[in-house]
């Protein structure tokens, strides 16, 4: 791989877990380096069972440090984390990977990660059946909750012989994720920006235990809070859905469209973008039960009555230089239902997809949408949601910028 302009100058901390897949790291740093990034690496003591210190300070461009204790660099751990732009671990065995997870931070490279606030690339390799262990699968969870990069194993034939899920990625397939973390950060649309999202769908109380709800898995406005911070944003997610503590946003949790308004209320004034995408329920009950109903009393009659209307309170108080952004969850005639709530609103974009479509509707991880503006619509294919809210995003930023709702 050429020197390309994502890597020219990033300083990289490659990180050497104590696996049989250490040799691969070898490649990986080689070619790293020959794109033009820096590559500081990080062996654990674990990993030298399996290559040599020699090889990687060799290769890298630095010599390849092993010990907290270095006697030339009193605290190396602070320097590798304040100074690098990424750190990758491959391999990430499942010992790494439960250490980082807990915190845990007794060698240079687990203090290192602790004190970073650089991206972070988990590439995994271990046996399948460590893979596919419940600790292992938490541990990743949680990860990826705060915003660590995993890139799950390949597979094929293994070091016990046998076949399965377990091989680190490709050094292809690594760097590709890298250009694209890189190339995110390019994108920095956001920058300085305060955005609002909301996400899932709400819950209207009929009694202690029984509600009225939707299917929306809150997957996609997820992604445009995990998307908006990506490009540079201070985001706050207003959500029904749990979201993982240290994703980088600030979380604020509801369940009713009345607690949804109220929420939004308090900070939309003051953002420059809102993102709707939040299912909110369009009626609640006009009494809620203090108690359970019971099924021996007979059928309850459930008297209906509309919930606060947040995308139309938001477009009717919505200052100049701010950008609306509302969702339309239909089942026919998506771009006209989504032109007439454009209009209705006062939103300045709707992101309209049919939910019966089986790969783009609810509580999927892909999504097929139309976005209307102005006297526009712009539709986009099918592909993962974080996707889409890239395309959106990136859209909806140089638009803002067009138009002067924005300054530089």
């Amino acid at each position: 791989m050429s020197n390309s302009p994502l890597f020219s100058g990033k300083k990289i901390v490659l990180g050497v877990g104590g696996g049989i897949a250490a040799y691969k790291s070898v490649e990986l740093m080689r070619r790293l380096v020959d794109a033009g990034a820096f590559v500081s690496p990080v062996l654990t003591e674990a990993s030298l069972r399996f290559v040599g210190e020699v090889t990687f300070s060799a290769l890298g461009s630095e010599r390849a440090r092993v010990s907290l204790w270095d006697e030339d660099d009193p605290i190396p751990h602070t320097r590798l984390a304040q100074q690098a732009d990424l750190i990758v671990l491959a391999p990430a065995t499942a010992d790494l990977i439960a250490r980082y997870a807990a915190g845990i931070a007794d060698d240079l490279l687990t203090t290192t990660l602790i004190a970073t606030k650089a991206p972070v690339v988990v590439v995994a390799a271990m046996h399948t059946e460590m893979w596919q262990h419940p600790s292992v699968v938490e541990n990743i969870a949680i990860l990826r909750g705060r915003g660590v990069i995993v890139i799950e194993p390949e597979s094929g034939r293994l070091a016990g012989g046998d076949v399965g899920v377990g091989r680190l990625a490709s050094a292809e397939r690594v760097i590709s994720a890298i250009e694209e973390l890189f190339a995110v950060e390019g994108r920095r649309v956001l920058a300085g920006k305060r955005v609002l999202v909301t996400a899932g769908g709400t819950r209207e109380a009929i009694d202690p235990v029984r509600f009225i709800g939707n299917r929306s898995s809150g997957k996609q406005g997820i992604a445009f809070a995990r998307t908006a911070l990506d490009f540079g944003a201070e985001v706050t997610l207003v959500t029904t859905v749990p979201v993982p503590e240290g994703s980088g946003v600030d979380v604020v949790q509801v369940e009713s469209a009345q607690e949804m308004f109220e929420a939004v209320s308090k900070v939309s004034g003051k953002c420059d973008l809102v993102v709707m995408a939040a299912a909110v329920a369009d009626f609640r009950c006009k009494e809620i039960s203090p108690t359970k109903i019971k099924k021996g009393r007979g059928v309850p009659q459930v008297l209906l009555e509309p919930t606060p209307d947040i995308l139309a309170h938001l477009g009717s108080v919505k200052p100049e230089n701010q950008v609306l952004i509302g969702f339309a969850a239909e089942t026919g005639e998506l771009e006209a239902e989504a032109r007439r709530k454009l209009k209705d609103k006062n939103a300045d974009f709707i992101v309209a997809n049919n939910v019966l479509e089986g790969d783009a509707g609810f509580a999927v991880d892909t999504n097929r949408v139309t976005l209307v503006y102005d006297d526009s619509a712009m539709a986009l294919e099918l592909a993962d949601k974080k996707d889409i809210a890239k395309k959106v995003l990136s859209f909806v930023a140089e638009w803002a910028q067009k138009k002067g709702v924005w300054t530089v």
